[in-house]
């Protein structure tokens, strides 16, 4: 009996993991395709950069959304749930609040004001002048997104790595180096196009498994221990009361809550908005995005804390999407899920990787890059970030929850500022806006280092009130018909 159980077992992880490689295989076949056929529609920079600003409401939502989230999300949030408990809702109100701030209010705008300026990035829109403070402005802001988007990407590759080793056995290196090469692929063939349609078959990806993988787990709880299980976590209280007291629980609240606040100053979705085809596209986009979200990370913060009631023996809690899925799934399922996952978190990457690039090929000296006509030298760029976001996911591994978060502060407390007075017709002054940028980037560097507090509120709010202030100080109002 015990030989045929073995056997049973055998075969099940080999139907399992035969699934999880054809599934890969077949998807990323599909995403080079993609990337061929975008290829001869993306020949100039407006065309690689911004698809030629013709992307409708249903690839720019999804491909926005899955730009934001991704590894982060599925592994990240989750992990955080199942790790603190119930608490965790705060940073899922937080982050669903960012996605209400960016569609209704600063999407429409942006739109409008890349269309009227003709801005491929948002460094661009943003810091266009030609005196010395705006150029040595955009160059600082080259640098703070390359940095930003290297250790972004690293996440990437790490997650999509670890994902390989938990479903496949294939070593962390290997895992690393086979996705990077497939989202460089794509990403080279196809520029900002091939990186939309794929980002929206990602979106769609992980809001099929936010649904089902949230609802089989509750399943299960509920089958397991009924209602007193729904209400109980580990023989605790369900209660979303932050794990701390007096100013340590109002700091996590606000930490939480804080990531809201930066999504404005994240330049890989903001190009969504600014590559939408009008107003129309951007206001139906709007309401995928907000169906989308709630979805998602409520599914995600739901499998967390049904997950933490299920199991106790978890030890990194980045691992806890996986162990649930092969532990409840059928393998068969199992083996689908895993790799639309797996898929997924590759995908993400790409749009860090052209947003990178453009930083680097076009906002570092607008002048050059507007008389140019080739894209060589953006090419060298995404494959120069590839590389280092390569090295730095083998050589400096980190959690993918904390690299992620700092890169989205770093950045947050940088561009957000500059965006909002944008959106209020404001224009900030080039010195104060090079302020912003240093203090904003610096000072999160810098409180980065402290020991972590509760809710990470000092690192997450400090620098973004520093340079909020700052971007208000140095503001003045545009004149009437550039509104």
């Amino acid at each position: 009996m015990s030989h045929g159980c073995a056997f049973a077992a055998i075969v099940a992880r080999m139907n399992s993991t035969t699934t999880v490689i054809v599934t890969l295989v077949l998807y990323k076949l599909v995403l080079l395709s993609i990337g061929v056929w975008a290829h001869r529609r993306s020949q100039d920079q407006g065309e690689f950069l911004l698809g030629g600003r013709r992307i409708g409401a249903w690839v720019t939502s999804l491909s926005a959304c899955a730009s934001t989230t991704s590894a982060w999300t599925l592994l990240g949030v989750s992990g955080f749930a199942y790790f603190i408990g119930p608490p965790a809702i705060w940073l899922t109100l937080g982050i669903i609040g960012g996605f209400v701030i960016n569609w209704c209010w600063v999407a429409p705008r942006i739109n409008r004001a890349a269309a009227q300026t003709g801005a491929l990035t948002l460094t661009e829109l943003l810091l266009g002048g030609d005196d010395t403070y705006a150029r040595l402005a955009r160059r600082v802001a080259s640098v703070i997104i390359l940095v930003c988007f290297m250790f972004y990407v690293a996440a990437q590759f790490q997650a999509a790595a670890n994902a390989f080793n938990e479903s496949l056995g294939l070593s962390v290196e290997s895992g690393i180096v086979v996705g990077a090469a497939v989202i460089l692929a794509y990403t080279l063939l196809g520029g900002f196009l091939a990186v939309s349609l794929t980002d929206s078959v990602q979106g769609a990806l992980m809001l099929l498994v936010s649904i089902l993988l949230p609802v089989v787990t509750v399943f299960f709880v509920v089958a397991l221990g009924g209602s007193d299980y729904i209400f109980s976590v580990r023989g605790e209280a369900f209660s979303i009361a932050p794990p701390h007291a007096g100013l340590a629980a109002i700091g996590f609240v606000i930490g939480s809550l804080s990531p809201a606040l930066g999504q404005p100053g994240q330049p890989h979705v903001v190009n969504r908005f600014m590559a939408a085809r009008d107003y129309q596209a951007v206001r139906r986009g709007r309401i995928i995005a907000l169906v989308w979200v709630a979805f998602v990370f409520v599914g995600m913060t739901v499998l967390g804390l049904a997950g933490r009631v299920l199991y106790s023996d978890i030890g990194n809690p980045e691992d806890m999407f996986f162990v649930v899925t092969q532990r409840l799934l059928p393998p068969i399922l199992a083996g689908i899920v895993i790799a639309a996952v797996l898929s997924a978190i590759m995908s993400t990457a790409d749009s860090q990787l052209l947003t990178g690039a453009a930083a680097i090929s076009r906002d570092w000296n607008l002048k050059r890059a507007r008389r140019a006509v080739g894209l060589k030298f953006t090419y060298a760029a995404v494959t120069a970030i590839t590389v280092g976001a390569t090295l730095l996911a083998l050589f400096a591994p980190q959690s993918i929850f904390l690299r992620v978060l700092f890169a989205w502060h770093a950045l947050g407390a940088s561009l957000a500022p500059l965006v909002y007075m944008a959106v209020l017709g404001r224009q900030v002054r080039s010195g104060y806006a090079l302020a912003v940028l240093i203090c904003g980037f610096t000072f999160t560097v810098l409180l980065h280092q402290l020991p972590d507090m509760p809710g990470d509120w000092l690192e997450r709010l400090v620098p973004f009130i520093v340079t909020m202030c700052i971007a208000i100080a140095g503001s003045r109002r545009i004149a009437a018909k550039h509104e």
